[in-house]
């Protein structure tokens, strides 16, 4: 791997671990301020609301400068967010606006991928990505629960700066307030991103103009019959696994009568399993086999159900690991193919902005639906049941659908394959 992909990756794990810590916290601030539950649920849609509206815009935006810039950018942007949340501001609406940094910053960090590297390096960096990600999710919520803990919390409130008064008063927001240096060292790293050759696209005058090309974009990729696939599949796992973060800490309280602090931990159990996966798929998986994985989606839908059943911590801890497991073994090589047929298509930005769009309309939708649900008296029982009957009767469509085009469309799906398997030798 060339040196300028290690920073990318310290950038992208330090803005993650705060990324998931605030969220932990978030949770936290909203339920010690008496909010509702449907509340803490909307976190999650609330997050990915700029994903979605902002998604003809942010590829281009990260197509007209250096990804590093954007990246810092896009950090800055999250502070703002923590620092609305800490001062007052409804955490719905400050964490979107934390969404709204996160949105504009995931196009540059995968789009850099395919500037920097060969594309014979695409499915090992991105389990590099996974892999690390994921860690910064496991270290993230799990600094978030022990930084809403008494122990450290209580640390947090004693320290006093003299003739300074932030009016910081509960344990979540002495939580949000020491995440805002983690945010700045992520910004560091970003300014040391290396430039790379790519050509750059200046935004056009009128932002307006890119809804035609963006919705060009989107409909290049589904109608590509490898890009369809791949963009279905990792449509349905963030859509689910995006969602799947909050309910199992709603799942851990209802099940095991957790607090928000030992909850956390078993979300990093779940992100443990997936690191796992998403490693091993970058040693095994070539670009070419990449919708070989389906079967396991289909696992794992039914994994999910079979959570209804477990009320003791011995059981739970393997159980999400495997869960994780296969959702990382699933996701690393749809995730490298379909950059790779988006770079062929487009520009790099614009791929993973329409991969954005597509993946954070599907949080939005399906958390929305969860958190409907549970103003309406939805238990976490329920929603693990509907999520788990999605998961695996959409990845056995997909699967007919791939097994369709190659019975109806041999010599373009073969085309391609060979387009990827050239590309990585």
């Amino acid at each position: 791997m060339k040196r300028g992909f290690y920073t990318i990756m310290s950038a992208q794990f330090f803005s993650s671990l705060a990324d998931n810590a605030l969220f932990v916290a978030a949770v936290e601030l909203l339920r010690t301020s008496g909010a509702p539950e449907w509340q803490r649920a909307a976190l999650v849609p609330m997050f990915a609301l700029f994903y979605v509206v902002l998604a003809p815009f942010v590829g281009a935006f990260a197509d007209s400068m250096p990804k590093g810039k954007v990246m810092f950018i896009s950090n800055a942007i999250k502070v703002v967010g923590c620092l609305m949340m800490l001062f007052g501001h409804h955490p719905l609406l400050a964490y979107a606006v934390v969404g709204l940094g996160a949105a504009a910053y995931s196009p540059a960090k995968y789009g850099i991928l395919t500037e920097l590297l060969p594309a014979s390096q695409l499915v090992r960096a991105n389990g590099w990505i996974e892999g690390l990600t994921i860690g910064s999710i496991i270290l993230g919520v799990l600094l978030g629960g022990q930084l809403v803990g008494p122990h450290l919390s209580g640390m947090l409130l004693d320290f006093d700066l003299p003739g300074v008064d932030l009016g910081i008063e509960l344990p979540a927001q002495a939580a949000i307030l020491s995440l805002v240096p983690i945010y700045a060292l992520a910004a560091w790293f970003n300014l040391r991103i290396p430039r790379t050759q790519a050509e750059l696209r200046p935004m056009p005058g009128n932002p307006l103009e890119l809804l035609p090309d963006f919705w060009n974009c989107n409909n290049r990729l589904w109608q590509d019959k490898l890009g369809q696939i791949s963009l279905a599949t990792t449509t349905l796992f963030w859509g689910v696994s995006g969602n799947l973060r909050y309910i199992v800490l709603a799942w851990s309280a209802a099940a095991l009568g957790y607090s928000t602090t030992q909850a956390s931990a078993l979300v990093g159990v779940v992100a443990i399993g997936t690191a796992a996966g998403a490693v091993i798929a970058s040693v095994q998986m070539k670009l070419e086999g990449a919708t070989k994985v389906i079967p396991m989606g289909i696992a794992m839908g039914l994994l999910v159900i079979l959570m209804n059943v477990i009320d003791t911590l011995w059981l739970a801890i393997p159980f999400l690991i495997i869960l994780g497991g296969l959702g990382g073994f699933l996701v690393v090589p749809m995730n490298a193919l379909l950059q790779h047929r988006g770079a062929n298509l487009m520009g790099s930005g614009r791929s993973i902005a329409v991969q954005n769009f597509n993946e954070q309309a599907c949080i939005l939708a399906l958390g929305a639906f969860y958190s409907l649900s549970t103003k309406f008296g939805l238990s976490a029982f329920g929603a693990i049941t509907v999520f788990g009957i999605v998961v695996a009767g959409t990845m056995w469509l997909i699967g007919r659908w791939h097994r369709n085009n190659l019975k109806n469309y041999p010599d373009e799906v073969n085309r391609l394959l060979d387009i990827a398997r050239r590309d990585c030798h």
